[in-house]
């Protein structure tokens, strides 16, 4: 720490800017959507995690984080998280069903959060010592049960969003470590195999139910289906360009649960309309253009992978939660990066992004590495 404090220039601090002026256009795009003229808005709230997350992102882009490669530092964290998973079931009495969150009083932590990251960071290290290796199938193995495990814990909770989020995250980097097609194939046959016996032994009757009316939603729109059907209703009465901000008949007016979260981008199509949808994809669509091109010229694997996981974490939750959203995809409970309300994720998002902005700036005074730079396509 004292070496960054040295180092330390304002320059430098926003060499990364994009990173977290996309990240703040987003959560604002939240805010706006969350906001209700009455005296029951969560937007003040989700204003105050955001500027906690600002600052998280500047901290982190300002220091010197490079030790988070280290092997003991990436096991400790990862053992924490799990420890934490494993409490909740424990000690947490569910909250709407789920044993999600740690309660302080004024404020809840919700430990899969930083989970992900841990998860992407020990993947990262996984393939970037083993990246020549990677045709070997044990290390596919001993990845997956370093991503099942906080699967697992968080399944039983049960969350399936996040679940499949661990998975997503896993998977995703499997594909960029360059597993050969062969492979591939046993991996999704594993993975359908690990679907049907999670669809007869694993799933709540809740859950089965929420699949079952996203195969037929007309079967049940009072019950198990009348969140995607609400959901569907206000993406397309938003139309091309929206009812206005405040002017969601779905959401305001409650028809819509949880707008401010699971749903907040049906929520915000109908307030911003179709061009307003287009909007939004496109900061995302740079948003992962500007993580792609830093971890093609990242220094060493291990910050390329990691940088490329923070890309499929972020990439994954926008498809399953805008699919859902859309009636693409079964109900799941999964956020937004940026634009949902929470603080955990929030905080958590925004760290991720200062991590990748740190390991940039500091990676570049190291040797550059052969590797997973050249299959992302930079060139040696």
């Amino acid at each position: 720490m004292t070496e960054a404090i040295r180092t330390f220039s304002w320059r430098s601090l926003f060499a990364e800017w994009p990173l977290y002026s996309i990240g703040l256009a987003l959560a604002l795009l939240g805010m706006l959507t969350m906001h209700t003229f009455g005296a029951h808005s969560l937007a003040p709230r989700q204003f105050l995690w955001v500027c906690i997350g600002t600052i998280v992102f500047f901290l982190f882009a300002m220091l010197d984080l490079r030790f988070i490669r280290r092997t003991p530092v990436i096991l400790s964290a990862y053992s924490v998280m799990l420890t934490l998973l494993a409490l909740l079931l424990v000690l947490v009495h569910p909250v709407m069903g789920a044993k999600s969150w740690f309660s302080f009083g004024l404020f809840s932590f919700q430990p899969t959060d930083p989970t992900k990251l841990v998860l992407i960071a020990l993947l990262a290290k996984y393939f970037s010592r083993r990246h020549i290796e990677i045709a070997n199938m044990r290390h596919i193995v001993i990845s997956g049960l370093y991503a099942a495990a906080p699967a697992l814990l968080v399944l039983f909770q049960p969350d399936l969003g996040t679940a499949v989020i661990f998975i997503a995250i896993w998977f995703g980097m499997v594909l960029v470590s360059g597993i050969p097609k062969q492979h591939l194939a046993v991996v999704i046959t594993l993975g359908i195999v690990a679907a049907t016996a999670l669809w007869f032994g694993g799933l709540h009757d809740y859950q089965r139910a929420r699949i079952l009316a996203f195969v037929n939603p007309a079967s049940d729109i009072h019950g198990s289906g009348y969140n995607a059907y609400q959901a569907t209703i206000a993406v397309g009465s938003g139309e091309w360009f929206g009812k206005g901000i405040g002017y969601g008949t779905q959401s305001k007016l409650r028809f819509l649960p949880q707008y401010e979260t699971d749903f907040i981008f049906a929520a915000y199509a109908e307030e911003w309309g179709f061009v307003g949808v287009l909007f939004v994809l496109l900061l995302y669509g740079l948003l992962f253009a500007r993580l792609l091109e830093i971890a093609r010229r990242s220094a060493t694997n291990f910050d390329a992978f990691f940088t490329i996981g923070v890309l499929i974490l972020f990439a994954a939750h926008v498809a399953i939660h805008a699919g859902i959203n859309v009636g693409l995809l079964p109900v799941t409970g999964t956020t937004i990066p940026f634009m949902s309300y929470g603080g955990s994720h929030i905080v958590m998002e925004f760290g991720a992004l200062g991590i990748v902005a740190s390991l940039a700036k500091y990676g570049r005074s190291a040797p550059r590495e052969k590797g997973v730079q050249e299959y992302l396509g930079y060139g040696a």
